[in-house]
């Protein structure tokens, strides 16, 4: 069928297979008409607050099904979702309530911010109709918070209407497909990909929090055809037992993409040789959505540790401090163009200093080279990188080293004030068995430069990265500096 409003392409799959699954979270299925009933009541319900065509709604909620009806109540008033982290500091929520200036605010109690706002487990007034409301489209699919890396929030806001063809593939979504959902939906990648599985008729599989064993039994379960998950839940995974992991019926799956972060190549090989090459995928690209790569399991063989070649008709430069092209093989920073220009894709609401060319190739900071081929390598982000002695050393290489010692749950790499040195490299380790930093020393030896292997080393217990793979660096760095407060 021709494209329709995110709205009412879920009413026209609904009304096609009412009784079909269309969500499952934990021990809750849900069909599509049921999905799409409580959707249009909701909907009726934050119109009767406020909410209208063009508004922002924002959500902070836990994954769930109150969740993805919240998101689709939004849409069907042609109002624009904005998922947020539902356990944020209340500083931090604050700042980026006050930025978006929603119309409403979904998981907050009554009365906490100027705009109003209902808390988790809000109902609607039951006697509210919900029949299908008018066919309306909302400016935005969504838009996303960002701004762990420099401490400002900042909202990104697409400028993709919600329109979809529910016959046809949703970007790397086939209609009908079963997705597993292992991450949060505050993330852009999950967000996306749990909606766009709903509205090609697919079957979202929705987990409230990570669990590596938990992801491989749902792929057997649910018979999982498609998901996305980040380096970390990768290593995770890997890091079970082979017996626990090698018990899992994973004959289902099609493509297990990764994303979110680069994937070390040891770790991405790992999985290869595991589930074969014709099922990996990497990818690359930003929430801003304004460049992207991939790579095929069959094409990295051929590239190991690339993440791939610009895709759709996206466009990448690697330009030298001067701004002026670099060679293949030649590190330096990334500059990407989308198809259809600067800016074409997102906007910013919030203080962005975003770094262009005068002829529109943007730059998120990314450091990295192309070859031959054009396939592109990434190296790390330029202001995480750590000059110590004159030499520049990048942490996430540093940081992929340490995560291959099977005792290392996860790692970061910061660059502490050193009176000789200028910077001295130092590493964070969670330990997930018997370590110390001389083992480390002589585990890093064997795979980096002696200059890169950190001078010091911090073991903790708890994780480092979020579920989603992401690792505030900075305020690692800030907590261990003179008068810093962890």
């Amino acid at each position: 069928m021709a494209e329709t409003s995110y709205g009412n392409a879920l009413s026209v799959l609904a009304a096609r297979e009412p009784d079909r699954p269309v969500l499952v979270h934990e021990e809750r299925s849900v069909s599509r008409g049921e999905v799409d009933r409580r959707a249009n009541r909701r909907a009726r319900g934050f119109a009767a607050l406020g909410v209208g065509e063009g508004d922002l709604v924002t959500i902070a909620l836990p994954n769930g099904v109150e969740f993805v009806e919240s998101a689709f109540a939004a849409w069907k008033l042609g109002a624009v979702p904005q998922p947020i982290s539902w356990h944020l500091p209340e500083a931090e929520r604050a700042g980026i309530v006050e930025l978006g200036k929603p119309s409403l605010i979904v998981g907050v109690e009554s009365g906490r911010y100027a705009w109003p706002s209902v808390p988790e487990g809000w109902e609607p007034d039951a006697g509210l109709s919900d029949a299908p409301l008018p066919e309306v489209t909302s400016p935005h699919r969504q838009v996303i918070t960002s701004g762990g890396s420099t401490g400002r929030p900042k909202l990104i806001v697409d400028t993709v209407p919600a329109r979809i063809d529910p016959d046809q593939a949703a970007y790397t979504v086939e209609p009908g497909t079963h997705t597993l959902i292992p991450g949060p939906l505050y993330h852009a990648g999950p967000f996306l990909n749990c909606h766009w599985t709903i509205l090609v008729g697919g079957l979202a599989v929705l987990m409230s929090r990570f669990d590596p064993a938990e992801v491989l039994r749902l792929i057997e379960t649910h018979r999982v055809q498609f998901v996305n998950l980040v380096p970390t839940m990768l290593h995770r995974i890997w890091r079970l037992d082979p017996a626990e992991r090698e018990r899992f019926d994973l004959s289902s799956l099609r493509r297990v993409i990764s994303s979110g972060a680069k994937c070390p190549a040891w770790l991405m090989r790992s999985w290869i040789e595991w589930i074969g090459p014709e099922r990996m995928v990497e990818s690359y690209g930003a929430s801003e959505r304004i460049g992207g790569t991939m790579i095929t399991g069959p094409e990295w063989l051929e590239h190991p540790g690339s993440v791939g070649r610009p895709t759709d008709g996206r466009k990448i430069r690697v330009l030298d401090p001067d701004g002026k092209d670099l060679p293949s093989g030649e590190v330096g920073e990334l500059y990407m163009l989308p198809p259809g220009g600067q800016g074409s894709t997102y906007y910013y609401i919030g203080e962005v200093k975003a770094r262009a060319t005068r002829d529109g190739w943007e730059s998120l900071g990314d450091m990295g080279y192309l070859d031959a081929d054009g396939y592109l390598y990434l190296v790390d982000r330029k202001t995480d990188m750590i000059v110590t002695g004159g030499a520049n050393v990048y942490p996430a290489e540093v940081e992929a080293a340490l995560d291959a010692h099977p005792a290392v749950g996860s790692s970061a790499v910061i660059g502490l004030p050193d009176d000789d040195l200028g910077a001295r490299v130092h590493a964070i380790v969670q330990r997930s068995g018997e370590l110390d930093a001389d083992a480390l020393r002589e585990h890093l030896r064997e795979r980096i430069d002696r200059y890169k292997i950190p001078r010091s080393f911090e073991f903790v217990d708890e994780p480092l990265r979020d579920d989603a793979g992401k690792l505030r660096r900075s305020r690692l760095r800030e907590a261990r500096l003179p008068g810093g407060t962890s």
